[in-house]
């Protein structure tokens, strides 16, 4: 499995109106549960799947655990206000295929390797957090834990991502995309995200 050395921040994201630990939050890990059961499929079977049938296996999939409208809004940041509503669109649209093709990009082989979900989610001010591991062939561990919250329907949608266990992606993110939107706005953003989408493609 190939997984991308992007620059990483360990800073917590602050997200408004986030709801205490909920009584139902046990169905969380179900949830990574699914997912990691469906990215070992996709490993599994990497070798006989090009990069675009990994990525239609996994689109559906990642379009359904994560809540990738609302990630975009917390990684552009309050400037997502000032956005106009075509380009709020074309911004989620970008940001969901990047992060569609990042999946199927880093999970392109099968060593052996097997998940592990804690059962017990953690309780978190911004929701849940759900402790996962990919598991080498080796023993190696690597570490990656989920933060879910609620939707509006009562499920539960991941919301970030923290790789090696403390790392959060959204906020490297975030990080990342405030130079960008300063220095070329909410268009070059989208051209980034593309351009980035395409590299993935690419191998």
């Amino acid at each position: 499995m190939s997984l991308s050395r992007r620059l990483l921040i360990r800073a917590p994201i602050a997200l408004l109106g986030m709801p205490a630990f909920a009584a139902d939050a046990g169905a969380a890990p179900a949830v990574i549960g699914r997912f990691c059961d469906e990215l070992l499929t996709v490993m599994q079977q990497a070798k006989q799947l090009s990069f675009e049938q990994r990525y239609e296996r996994l689109a559906p999939t990642v379009s359904r655990v994560f809540d990738l409208p609302f990630m975009s809004r917390i990684a552009v940041g309050p400037v997502w206000a000032q956005i106009p509503a075509d380009q709020q669109q074309r911004l989620t649209s970008a940001f969901s295929r990047y992060t569609i093709s990042m999946y199927a990009n880093r999970f392109d082989d099968f060593g052996g390797e097997h998940f592990e979900v804690e059962p017990q989610p953690a309780a978190n001010p911004n929701g849940v957090l759900v402790k996962s591991a990919l598991i080498k062939a080796n023993g190696e561990k690597v570490s990656l834990n989920y933060l879910l919250r609620q939707d509006g329907g009562g499920g539960w949608k991941v919301i970030d991502i923290y790789l090696s266990g403390t790392i959060s992606e959204l906020a490297a993110r975030r990080s990342e995309f405030a130079a960008v939107l300063q220095r070329s706005g909410a268009e070059g953003l989208v051209q980034l995200l593309e351009q980035r989408t395409a590299a993935l493609r690419a191998g």
